[in-house]
């Protein structure tokens, strides 16, 4: 058995590789290995999923934290598939929005998650796979993964993307890129924006484990965006820059100011430029614990 894996590995029984030095140099790059995630989406996996979040994931995450859920009555009438878009600071995102969305919604949405990141170990790809029905999305152009979005959205499930592309540093919003937007556009799905505001504060990244006092953390549903005949990707793109940016500032201005400063164009992705000191002081508004909140929601009306 001992040969057998070193010849297939590419190496002869004593050893040495197959390929000569000088032709190593052109040798085809191996294709990059898809970690199936089919099985995930199996009504046996579905059922142990509901039970994972229903019964584990979310109520823990509401331990953890104090969840104020804005605007889901906006989601009330609004069937699948769609195109869910949010900022990204922290590991406690997905699991709070997949606990706020309503159930006709939340039970059949899959999870773009990173290839390189929760998809490089197999334990890790299992339990990410099962736990949040993620299917790997590829984030840097050295791989080529065949894109398993449009398929999913053939087959009516709804879609988690977070389109900045990774976590964010020191809790602001990074450029858009236009991989959520190019996939409404060509597909012809609606596009829903959330906002989130206080995750980073509650876990930063670095963190495995949520900071102590249960943290306020809001999330904030916009309207669904429909893409226009005729409008391109970038177009698209910008209109759900300008959502998210309404729904981050609805925290400080409200929701009417919010609205006001956005029909005004005084609103941009918030990258916590207006710092000047340098990244310690963006990083240290980002920490800064949510105002106080209204009556907290429970999770599971």
């Amino acid at each position: 058995m001992k040969d057998i894996r070193i010849l297939t590995g590419g190496r002869d029984w004593r050893g040495r590789s197959r390929t000569p030095r000088s032709a190593a140099a052109h040798e085809p790059p191996e294709p990059p290995r898809e970690f199936p995630t089919g099985w995930a989406r199996t009504p046996m996996a579905q059922n142990a999923r509901r039970m994972i979040q229903r019964g584990v994931l979310t109520p823990l995450t509401w331990s953890q934290t104090r969840p104020e859920i804005q605007g889901r009555d906006g989601l009330a009438g609004l069937k699948g598939p769609v195109v869910f878009v949010a900022n990204h600071s922290s590991h406690l995102d997905t699991p709070l929005i997949l606990g706020s969305l309503p159930r006709h919604l939340g039970e059949r949405v899959a999870v773009g998650a990173a290839a390189d990141y929760f998809f490089d170990a197999r334990v890790r790809a299992v339990v990410t796979a099962l736990v949040f029905n993620a299917f790997p999305v590829e984030r840097h152009r050295s791989r080529r993964l065949r894109s398993l979005a449009p398929f999913l959205l053939a087959r009516g499930w709804s879609l988690l993307l977070f389109p900045e592309g990774t976590r964010s540093e020191d809790g602001w919003m990074s450029p858009l890129r236009l991989g959520a937007a190019h996939l409404c556009v060509t597909q012809g799905v609606p596009m829903v924006p959330i906002g989130l505001r206080g995750t980073y504060a509650a876990m930063p990244r670095g963190r495995n484990w949520p900071v102590p006092g249960r943290a306020r953390v809001v999330v904030r549903f916009g309207h669904p965006l429909h893409p226009q005949a005729g409008e391109g990707a970038r177009a698209f793109n910008a209109r759900m820059a300008d959502s998210l940016a309404q729904l981050w500032a609805e925290e400080e201005l409200g929701w009417y100011g919010s609205l006001r400063a956005q029909a005004k164009g005084e609103l941009a992705l918030p990258s916590g430029q207006q710092f000047p000191t340098g990244s310690w002081r963006r990083t240290w508004e980002s920490t800064r614990p949510l105002g106080a909140s209204a009556p907290r929601p429970t999770w599971d009306d």
